[in-house]
């Protein structure tokens, strides 16, 4: 009799485990992240860790430091311990193709998070408005100083997201260009996207054009932190308007001191969440909602999703980083 059970019962138990086993799998998220420099990127691995996990599923993360031929052995590894899909903020967004290409072989979906990787056959991408953001930045400096000489500080020249904001930036400079109000009388790319570029350009600039500058548009904060310490140095500093991207406590507070005219605030928690439940609904083998917006990517026009930035000033702080809760208010007024 208990031979008859042990015989019988047993294997049912047995398949009835593995049946139950394999309902509750958890999704396994890979995230490549270029570095977690500026300190926005922090912010983002955070949440977004934050997000898969209160959804059901674990992330394995890789920092590249700026490398990209790190990251895609990173991706590689990834890739080979088992992950589920790949969400990657590519180091060059040309040879992260690379990535894509070995993720497929694999039967790997790809993400890209915030910059678009060029010329593969990318699935998926989840961003703000780029060229808006350049947009922004540029209405918001033209409508206090609608007349002047301006300076263009371009963030990494092999970034894609930098060449979008300088199309956005001339979307609203070129008419009053082209009117003769504005000259721009310097403009440059930087490698990557750091303050002290910032600072050696903006010195730059201001030695060929002997200090005589009225507005600068950096694309992001920290190369603003660099061209206000060029400023500082020479007494320009609050005299010359400056504009940044990603509101950054050190922005924030330098526009609570004058220094830095605006920055642009990307809904970090919004791209976080969207990429979140796109990359669980991949790794759960289900298709995610109708997306009637593209981006083309030079291969293919990639399904995207883009969130709106918002435009941050001396007189909407509380409003806008304060209010997501993305600063603290303490924090900026200490």
């Amino acid at each position: 009799m208990v031979s008859k059970f042990i015989r019988y019962f047993i294997p049912v138990i047995f398949i009835m485990f593995l049946i139950q086993g394999c309902g509750t799998k958890i999704p396994k998220v890979g995230f490549c992240m270029d570095s977690l420099v500026p300190e926005r990127w922090e912010k983002d691995r955070e949440l977004f860790v934050q997000n898969i996990e209160e959804l059901g599923g674990n992330v394995l993360v890789e920092i590249a430091n700026g490398d990209d031929a790190l990251q895609l052995k990173q991706a590689e590894k990834l890739i080979s311990e088992g992950v589920d899909v790949l969400v990657v903020i590519p180091v060059n967004q040309e040879t992260a193709g690379h990535i894509v290409v070995a993720a497929h072989k694999a039967g790997i979906k790809v993400i890209s998070y915030d910059r678009l990787i060029r010329n593969c056959n990318l699935d998926y991408y989840v961003s703000t408005d780029n060229i808006r953001i350049g947009e922004q930045q540029a209405d918001f400096l033209t409508r206090i100083s609608p007349k002047g000489k301006y300076v263009l500080i371009g963030g990494a020249v092999t970034d894609n997201n930098a060449h979008l904001l300088y199309l956005g930036q001339l979307n609203i400079l070129q008419p009053l260009i082209t009117k003769g109000d504005i000259e721009i009388v310097f403009q440059e790319f930087t490698q990557d996207w750091k303050e002290k570029e910032g600072y050696e350009l903006m010195n730059k600039c201001l030695d060929q054009n002997n200090n005589l500058v009225d507005a600068v548009i950096a694309s992001n904060d920290a190369l603003a932190s660099g061209v206000i310490r060029a400023l500082e140095e020479r007494d320009l500093a609050g005299k010359v308007l400056v504009a940044g991207q990603d509101a950054d406590i050190k922005a924030i507070k330098q526009i609570v001191a004058g220094t830095q005219t605006m920055t642009i605030y990307k809904p970090i928690d919004a791209i976080t969440s969207t990429a979140a439940n796109l990359a669980i609904k991949l790794a759960n083998g289900e298709s995610p909602e109708i997306m009637n917006l593209t981006v083309n990517n030079g291969k293919k026009l990639v399904p995207s999703f883009l969130m709106e930035s918002m435009v941050v000033h001396k007189d909407n702080i509380k409003m806008t980083v304060v209010s997501e809760g993305y600063l603290k208010e303490h924090d900026i007024y200490q």
